[in-house]
């Protein structure tokens, strides 16, 4: 069994009708930025037959917010790295941790930029990436990532089984994660920026690291995304067949119609078809590749 069943766990969040949509606890609420949500269309997923909540990880020093679902009374789940998008571990990121625990997995959605400021207080997109997201070094990250899996596997989690999975800023560092961790089997990465310029806090890019997976990367985009257009996913598949073994079975699947954040159920982009289409693929692909 889990580890005293997550020694620093919370309670589970409650029901989205009994609290503001505003962000409060690690998962709960959402950013400002991303105010209002599409309540038609979220998911919600209950934590029944789970021990899911927030988290204290230790980082040296640092004591790192996360959230973390797991399947209760199992051990030896699988660990899979679930990492956010710009605006933090919120609601729906606590959600989808859900989903991959009722699939088996122990999901672990850290505070990545926690130190650099308060994501969801931000009202501007611009700004916040201005001022919190361009100032997390990705070295921090990798970091961070690391002492998550040393956390999971001190509570009993199976972390020889490896997965690793985020959304937008969080699909670019599934790529850098593959690279940077030799354990990992396997890695999903939902509509991440694959090219970039070379800088102190991001010196390198999916594309840059490519050669180097370590477990290959299913990259799940979309043909309408502006953000991320389809000759850099054509750069990064040219660079991944000239890597490691990893590099050459990562895959692409480009929905044609769908937009950037086509799996994110609270907002207007969400696309039904192909987020329901890329999560069996998701899940099918750590399953393939020895995260189950």
């Amino acid at each position: 069994m889990l580890k005293q069943e997550f020694d620093s766990l919370v309670p589970p969040a409650r029901d989205l009708n009994r609290r503001a949509f505003v962000r409060g606890a690690v998962g709960s609420g959402f950013a400002a930025a991303v105010l209002p949500v599409s309540a038609q269309t979220l998911v919600k997923t209950d934590a029944t037959g789970l021990i899911a909540g927030e988290v204290t990880i230790p980082v040296g020093d640092f004591k790192m917010p996360a959230y973390s679902a797991a399947p209760a009374g199992k051990t030896g789940a699988p660990l899979v790295l679930l990492v956010s998008e710009i605006f933090g571990v919120h609601d729906h990121i606590a959600d989808v941790a859900r989903r991959l625990a009722k699939s088996g997995y122990h999901a672990v959605a850290p505070e990545l930029f926690v130190r650099q400021g308060d994501a969801a207080s931000y009202g501007e997109i611009a700004k916040l990436m201005a001022e919190v997201i361009s100032q997390v070094p990705d070295a921090q990250v990798m970091a961070d990532l690391d002492a998550t899996v040393a956390w999971a596997r001190a509570q009993g989690t199976d972390t020889r089984k490896l997965g690793v999975t985020g959304f937008c800023w969080g699909g670019r560092i599934t790529w850098l994660y593959a690279a940077h961790n030799p354990a990992v089997k396997a890695g999903v990465a939902w509509y991440g920026r694959l090219v970039g310029n070379a800088t102190a806090l991001q010196p390198r890019h999916p594309v840059d690291l490519a050669t180097a997976l370590n477990g290959p990367v299913l990259g799940l985009y979309g043909g309408q995304d502006p953000g991320i257009p389809l000759d850099t996913v054509e750069r990064m598949k040219a660079a991944l067949a000239s890597g490691s073994a990893a590099a050459r079975r990562s895959q692409f699947v480009v929905y044609p119609q769908a937009p950037h954040a086509f799996h994110a159920d609270y907002r207007p982009s969400f696309r039904k078809d192909a987020a329901d289409d890329g999560w069996q693929r998701g899940l099918a692909w750590f399953a393939e590749h020895g995260v189950a």
